[in-house]
């Protein structure tokens, strides 16, 4: 399951702070059976999002995973550019993780994630801070292995 993270940070693309997100969802993905292919850095720009995930869904990469950029503040448009590349909204993902995050952090309500299929590939939106991650990748994790099988079986074995 060909994966790529990406973190989005205008701070840490900038380099003035340090990627502790990206690199953290990147391994419990692994740990969950995902083979990462990478853990790039984004600002927090619509265009330079949508740009990345475009460039990631034509590599036919399976799951494209973010983190960051899902909060109220004007700078957050993660949500925004995923939805301007996706095809079909996949909500159970952000559903479970709200009812996960609701557990252990009340703010979780305000996280704006969005998850959907564009071609083959399945791109979540998570929040950017880590322990939230610690606490959402197993939630997401069981149904990983049915999700790729189901984005290519959707298209059969010459895609789209």
């Amino acid at each position: 399951m060909k994966t790529a993270v990406i973190t989005v940070s205008t701070s840490v693309a900038r380099g003035e702070g340090e990627d502790e997100s990206g690199p953290k969802l990147a391994g419990l993905l692994e740990e969950a059976g995902c083979e990462i292919t990478g853990v790039d850095v984004v600002p927090d720009d619509r265009e330079a999002i949508e740009k990345r995930l475009r460039e990631l869904v034509a590599q036919d990469v399976r799951f494209i995973f973010t983190t960051g950029g899902t909060g109220l503040t004007p700078d957050d448009v993660t949500p925004e550019a995923t939805e301007a590349v996706i095809e079909r909204r996949a909500d159970g993902f952000q559903q479970a993780m709200l009812a996960e995050g609701m557990k252990h952090q009340r703010l979780a309500l305000l996280t704006r994630g969005v998850s959907g299929i564009a071609g083959q590939t399945l791109i979540v939106n998570l929040p950017g801070n880590p322990k939230a991650i610690d606490q959402l990748v197993p939630v997401l994790a069981p149904a990983l292995n049915h999700a790729a099988d189901s984005l290519v079986r959707s298209w059969g074995d010459d895609g789209p």
